[in-house]
């Protein structure tokens, strides 16, 4: 194994790492909410700043092998795809933490029936899979499944679509949850982004693989 497979090899450990910090993140942003447990809203916040961090040295270790190794072809494209999902992976990060602060910010659980209603939870798993669907693709080096991530961002987009009605609809039931019920559509604008920012993972998977370049393409987010 020549230094540059040496490093090439590293580099992917440490991606990962990043996807289980990341994914670790959103698990407990979820289950601050559900659980209500501003302790591990806290938790979320304070480890933000281990992502953002992380996402640094990243980024570092990117560079230093483009200065030392000049790689090419697919080695190439596996660290200009890294640059990029790590920067997702950040945001992602982010996403995670300024759900937390929500939860953070109430003195009391939020309604199971408005969690519900509102389809955040719904949202939440389709989050939680995408990442571990983008995970498991990267690793196993799996352009089909990057491609599935597509179809599932799709029930994101259509649940922010409905977002404004949803929680219209929640606010002429719950008139005393006003806050509750703003808080929600933040929350559901979040899920939104975090599955684009999966999606662009996927996009920067099968570029690394395939060689195919996705980004502003019609017909992606089917796989085509």
């Amino acid at each position: 194994m020549t230094q540059l497979q040496t490093e090439i090899h590293q580099l992917k450990n440490d991606i990962l790492e990043m996807f289980r910090m990341v994914s670790i993140q959103m698990i407990k942003a979820e289950q601050s909410l559900t659980k209500f447990d501003p302790d591990m809203a806290h938790e979320v916040v304070a480890k933000e700043k281990r992502v953002n961090a992380y996402e640094l040295k990243l980024d570092r270790d990117c560079e230093d092998i483009f200065a030392l190794y000049n790689p090419m072809a697919v080695d190439l494209r596996f660290v200009l795809a890294v640059l990029k999902i790590n920067t997702n992976l950040e945001r992602l990060g982010d996403i995670a933490d300024g759900i937390a602060r929500l939860v953070i910010d109430q003195n009391e659980p939020y309604s199971q029936d408005l969690l519900e209603r509102s389809q955040v939870l719904v949202m939440f798993d389709a989050v939680k899979i995408m990442l571990s669907d983008a995970a498991q693709a990267f690793e196993n080096e799996d352009s089909r499944l990057a491609r599935s991530i597509f179809k599932r961002d799709e029930t994101l987009n259509e649940i922010n679509g409905d977002a404004n009605h949803i929680i219209s609809e929640l606010v002429k039931s719950y008139p005393d949850s006003l806050f509750q019920c703003f808080n929600l559509i933040s929350m559901i604008r979040k899920l939104e982004r975090a599955g684009d920012q999966i999606k662009n993972i996927a996009e920067e998977i099968i570029f690394y693989i395939e060689a195919k370049v996705l980004k502003h393409k019609p017909g992606k987010r089917n796989g085509v």
